[in-house]
């Protein structure tokens, strides 16, 4: 396995760091793992994840969050009869995908629901703490 170099530099922007651990992570598991189309957006009150993964139950994800990242993996079933296609476009086994987070979250509250296909992750925003200065 090939070693990955990171850097760790404040500077780096969330899209550069993400690109790094897509491309790090596809040096190991490219041959057998697929990414789902994966959505991130931002409400005022939390970040929500939403993966695009039918035919799993909530309990075959595994999700951690590391460095301000989400990664998001498992693997789903396929029926192992044997068959002939004439086209393959659904993907099955292993899967994993990772999203770097815009801002920082509160893990603890944070809520993964699964239904009709869809994995949705609510990662509850931190408030900032503000310091009142007295003058």
């Amino acid at each position: 396995m090939p070693a990955v170099i990171r850097k760790s530099d404040d500077s780096v922007s969330l899209v550069e760091r993400r690109r790094d651990l897509v491309h790090s992570i596809s040096w190991t598991v490219r041959s057998s793992a697929w990414s789902p189309p994966t959505d991130v957006y931002e409400t005022e009150d939390a970040i929500i994840v939403r993966v695009e993964v039918a035919g799993m139950r909530e309990e075959d994800f595994e999700i951690a969050l590391e460095d301000g990242f989400l990664k998001i993996s498992g693997t789903r079933p396929d029926v192992p009869e044997r068959r002939a296609y004439h086209q393959m476009e659904i993907r099955f086994g292993k899967f994993s995908t990772a999203v770097g987070l815009p801002a920082p979250v509160n893990v603890e509250k944070s809520q993964a629901e699964y239904e009709d296909g869809f994995l949705t992750i609510t990662l509850p925003k931190t408030k900032p703490n503000f310091i009142q200065v007295k003058e």
